[in-house]
């Protein structure tokens, strides 16, 4: 599995909704977390890049901004992917394909 990405930096969905969503818009992480029903903190760490998207922040923040909740976990499982692939490079290498080692495929 080569990975097309190498040179450029995994962008964690905290800096896309401080990014172009917060900062443009002109809304406060405190603004934020008070609209959505949600602890100040949580949306701090997820803008800190210190928590992940869950389905619950997902869905409020796709009412909130007019998205969908997929959007939001979109963003967190190519990061999350990305980062398991940097972390694992050399042990993913080692792994070969099925049909490497045989022509037979389980029925």
């Amino acid at each position: 599995m080569a990975n097309t990405t190498q040179n450029l930096p995994n962008v964690h969905p905290g800096e896309i909704l401080e990014e172009e969503f917060l900062k443009p818009l002109g809304i406060t992480r405190y603004r934020l977390a008070k609209d959505i029903n949600v602890p100040a903190t949580r949306i701090a760490e997820i803008c800190a890049r210190k928590r992940a998207v869950s389905a619950d922040t997902a869905i409020r923040l796709a009412k909130y901004f007019g998205t969908t909740p997929k959007f939001w976990l979109g963003l967190q499982q190519d990061y999350d992917l990305e980062e398991e692939l940097k972390a694992k490079e050399s042990e993913f290498a080692g792994i070969q394909p099925s049909a490497t080692r045989s022509s037979k495929r389980p029925e």
